[in-house]
């Protein structure tokens, strides 16, 4: 995936990557790419950006190696996530959306990979 070129690149606390921020159709876009992270860098990542989209109007755009199957029980009831597969990178895709009446906590501290 090619972020626009109107994106721009942001800090983001404990992040081990390079963030973009970029706004289409009203909704605001953080995308990064772990796809060359080996553990924990891609949960750590992960964790990082979803402190950023704290409603309905953010997403966050995550580029990865594998699917990030030890990420989702942690954040399934704050978060709503989608899974593409991009075949010419053998990487996935997955945007992550904040859940509009989610009441849950994340601790977004617990970043670590579980065996």
């Amino acid at each position: 995936m090619n972020i626009p070129n109107n994106a721009q690149k942001i800090e983001v606390e404990n992040s081990t990557v390079d963030f973009f921020l970029y706004e289409k159709n009203s909704i605001k876009y953080y995308y990064f790419d772990s796809s060359s992270c080996a553990a924990p860098e891609p949960m750590i990542n992960a964790m990082a950006g979803l402190k950023l989209i704290n409603d309905s109007k953010n997403r966050l755009i995550m580029i990865n190696h594998q699917i990030p199957t030890g990420l989702f029980p942690r954040i399934e009831n704050s978060f709503d996530f989608e899974i593409e597969r991009l075949e010419e990178q053998n990487n996935v895709l997955i945007t992550f959306s904040y859940k509009q009446d989610s009441l849950a906590e994340v601790d977004f501290n617990n970043n670590q990979c579980l065996g």
